[in-house]
Formats: C-alpha cells, sequence, structure tokens
C-alpha cells in the first residue's frame, strides 16, 4: 500500500463512499467532513504529495469539519422546532373575521380572513357565527379552519 498511484483511487473511492452515505443519511452532516476530507486526500494524492501528508490532511480536514457542524447539528436537532406556527397551523391562535357567515351545525362552513387570507372555517362548537364577528382559530382542518368566539374580541391584523 505504498503505491502513491493506489492512494489516488483509494481515495476517490473513499470520497463516494462517504458522499453517497451522507446522501442515504441526509440530514445528519455527520459523514459530509469525512467525504470532504477524502477529497482533499484525493487532490494531495493525484498532485503527489506523500502518504503520509495525505493522511494528515484527511484526518485534519475530517477532524475541523465535524467539529465545524456541531452548532448546525445542534440547531437543526432542536426539539422545540415543533410543528405549529408552521405552514397553515401558524394560524392557530390568530384573530379572524367572518366574512360569510357559519351556519349552526356540524361541518357547516363558511369563511373568514386571517390577516389578508380568506379561509372555509367552521366553528368547533357547531354554533352559528354572524358576519362581522371576531373569532379565534383554534385548529388547522385540511384546507379550512376551525374558530371559536372569542370572549373579548381583538382587531385581526388587516
Amino acid at each position: 500500500m505504498d503505491d502513491p498511484a493506489a492512494w489516488r483511487w483509494i481515495w476517490l473511492g473513499a470520497t463516494v463512499v462517504f458522499a453517497l452515505g451522507e446522501l442515504a443519511l441526509a440530514g445528519t452532516f455527520f459523514l459530509l467532513p469525512f467525504a470532504v476530507a477524502a477529497l482533499v486526500a484525493c487532490v494531495l494524492a493525484f498532485a503527489d504529495v506523500a502518504i503520509s501528508i495525505q493522511w494528515v490532511a484527511f484526518v485534519g480536514v475530517a477532524a475541523v469539519g465535524s467539529i465545524g457542524l456541531i452548532p448546525l447539528r445542534r440547531r437543526l436537532d432542536r426539539d422545540d422546532q415543533a410543528s405549529d406556527g408552521i405552514g397553515a397551523r401558524r394560524l392557530i391562535g390568530q384573530a379572524a373575521l367572518v366574512v360569510e357567515p357559519i351556519h349552526a351545525g356540524p361541518h357547516r362552513r363558511g369563511m373568514v380572513r386571517v390577516g389578508r387570507e380568506e379561509w372555509r372555517a367552521e366553528t368547533a362548537d357547531s354554533l352559528a357565527v354572524e358576519a362581522g364577528t371576531v373569532v379565534q382559530v383554534v385548529d388547522v382542518r385540511g384546507t379550512g379552519v376551525v374558530v371559536t368566539s372569542t370572549p373579548h374580541p381583538a382587531e385581526p391584523d388587516p
């Protein structure tokens, strides 16, 4: 294994294996530093640098890359990034203005305006709500929202 020409292909193979492993484990960023380090060692091997320097470069780049990605890993792994507040779930807790009355009965729908968006709405308690009433969004179901009357109406954002 002292043949410098053989190490070119070993490092190239290692680069491919680490890169494919990272793609298979997407989002972990565990194998990415090793793929980059193997690529650096591969470039050094094609430049006819000594094998010992290739190894030092591989270990050094892998270590620095692994340590450098720790903050990103932590940020992506935070548990406080709940699904609430993302997509349509961001509407939960928002004030809404009823623009088309919601009739009494289960699954009877009207229309509400939340901010600048209009959404189909039903009430959580199946009671009728007149147009012009301010309500609060309590859930999102499919392409509509579930609302409830607010005890102290607050004006929704325009």
